[in-house]
């Protein structure tokens, strides 16, 4: 079967489907701290722990992802997901929601790699950017609306926002039916496994690509994590708020990505990520400093504009220098390294919160995003 346009809106609703994972609850979190009868800090682990899951998870099935059919792991990853949210729904108690929301990681650890992996088989040159660029306005999408729909049903109950996630099974029945496979037959007697994929490492430039990947989302969770206790302390907002407020980054998100390919037509992938971080760094910074709502909501905006400039650009740029014969590992290992940095936003800065407040919390995050901008300018030879 041919691989037509309604195929990729498949993997893009799948890449929805995967931002939802954090996106939906993240607004919700302070409304969670009185039912729950936990601290801030231990409600927060409800992020972390499914971004470390899905970090693990994304290592494990990158060893095989090379060998099997693409749905033979994307259909039971989107059933995975969309019965630990039903699940959730039903849990009373922080320990419960932690066991589910770290299986549920597996799910989404799958839906990820796959999403790539799928892109990296149809397409090549601009129009692998174009995809990806597709696939970075679903994310974007997803961060619009997912902090609204978690913000309107936590109006319901404090533990609605988990049936979004039953929506993955019946999208799981319309995968396995209309998705084309495009796993190349040939390919399975080449394919090394993620020892292979790590020996691609040696590679430089995939090995500070899939660091670019941990790095752009420690960023992204440095906002979306910190943003909504922020909006609480300043403001007075509770989660609805929150999650309006969330939105406004994704609109910026999908006006950059849409654009992406006529971008990268005319400057070379690290110039567009380079120009990225420098956009989310001086942003977040610039948050630190500022206690006026209007300003938030501009800063907040080149934020996304940064991140939709960078995140294609990054994935693109993974897919397009990883060895044949072991991409779906090396797309593994750059996934994990997401959720790595997803994991990390909320306990490397949730210490920092703890001891020095919300202002130092994004205060050195812009600074690490300048670093990193600084430092991908400066190598952006090896990808010539």
């Amino acid at each position: 079967m041919q691989f037509k346009p309604y195929h990729l809106a498949f993997l893009a609703a799948t890449a929805f489907f995967a931002m939802a994972g954090g996106a939906i609850l993240a607004p919700v979190l302070p409304q969670m701290v009185g039912p729950l009868g936990r601290m801030p800090h231990e409600v927060a682990q409800l992020m972390t722990v499914y971004t470390i899951s899905t970090a693990i998870f994304s290592l494990v099935i990158g060893h095989f992802v090379d060998r099997v059919n693409r749905k033979t792991i994307l259909v039971p990853c989107l059933v995975l997901n969309g019965l630990m949210g039903y699940f959730s729904f039903f849990a009373t108690d922080l320990e419960t929601l932690l066991v589910l929301r770290f299986v549920q990681g597996i799910g989404i650890a799958g839906m990820m790699s796959l999403i790539m992996l799928v892109i990296g088989d149809v397409y090549e040159g601009l129009d692998r950017i174009q995809s990806m660029g597709r696939i970075s306005m679903a994310i974007a999408i997803g961060s619009v609306t997912a902090p609204l729909i978690g913000g309107g049903l936590a109006t319901v109950g404090w533990n609605y926002p988990f049936l979004f996630y039953v929506l993955s099974l019946p999208f799981a029945l319309l995968v396995w039916v209309l998705l084309p496979e495009t796993k190349d037959p040939g390919h399975h007697e080449n394919a090394k496994g993620l020892g292979e994929a790590l020996r691609a490492l040696k590679d430089m430039r995939i090995a500070y690509t899939v660091f670019l990947s941990f790095a752009i989302f420690f960023l992204l969770f440095s906002i979306v994590v910190y943003i909504p206790f922020m909006l609480k302390e300043v403001f007075g907002f509770a989660a609805k708020e929150a999650g309006l407020v969330l939105s406004i980054q994704g609109f910026a998100i999908i006006l950059v990505a849409s654009d992406i390919k006529k971008l990268a037509a005319r400057l070379s992938l690290p110039v567009l990520i380079g120009s990225g971080f420098i956009l989310m760094g001086v942003s977040i910074f610039l948050i630190s400093m500022n206690t006026q709502l209007p300003v938030l909501f501009l800063l907040l905006l080149f934020f996304g504009a940064g991140f939709g400039l960078a995140q294609a650009s990054i994935d693109s740029q993974i897919i397009q220098i990883s060895p044949a014969r072991a991409r779906g590992g090396v797309l593994s290992i750059h996934n994990t390294m997401k959720y790595v940095g997803q994991s990390a936003a909320p306990v490397l800065l949730g210490v920092v919160l703890l001891y020095f407040g919300l202002q130092t919390v994004f205060l050195l995050a812009g600074i690490f995003g300048l670093i990193v901008a600084v430092t991908t300018f400066a190598v952006r030879g090896w990808f010539d």
